[in-house]
């Protein structure tokens, strides 16, 4: 035994178990490093594809919230824009209602004049040129027009 005792005193002997320690433990280090990495792209992958699962399922909904608040704005943009219109157009009728401004608007609009009054029409010299011919349709028989403008029209087909 003594040999024995001896043996397991020896420095061959504590160097050989103290390698053998070294190593079991780096060996446990290794394969807890593994299992650690291991777990954690496990974790991450799942991690990942749950992600990936909320955006799918959260992108259709959210591309209809967003048309759906643009068509919102649109609309709240056109109910202003009538409202203005709307006070517009009663402004308008407001207007109409007095009897100076209807009078006003009826001369100025349809050239009458009240008794004992001349009126009087300025014609733009260039815009008189442009009628001429306008002003020789006037004269001839309106069946003459009427064939005129549907000879005009074939010719402009062509």
């Amino acid at each position: 035994m003594a040999a024995r005792d001896r043996d397991r005193f020896s420095t061959a002997t504590r160097l050989r178990l103290l390698g053998e320690q070294t190593a079991a433990r780096v060996y446990r280090s290794q394969t807890k490093r593994q299992a650690r990495r291991s777990r954690l792209t496990g974790r991450a992958a799942l991690l990942a594809l749950v992600l990936c699962s909320l955006v799918v399922a959260l992108a259709y909904p959210m591309r209809q919230y967003v048309s759906q608040r643009a068509q919102i704005s649109d609309l709240q943009r056109q109910q202003t824009d009538a409202r203005k219109r709307v006070e517009q157009l009663r402004d308008l009728k407001a207007r109409w209602q007095d009897d100076a401004y209807a009078e006003q608007q009826i001369r100025k609009r349809l050239h009458y004049v009240m008794p004992g009054e001349t009126g009087y029409v300025v014609v733009d010299p260039g815009a008189a040129r442009q009628s001429r011919t306008d002003l020789k349709a006037a004269h001839r028989p309106w069946y003459t027009n009427i064939w005129d403008g549907v000879d005009k029209s074939d010719a402009s087909d062509q």
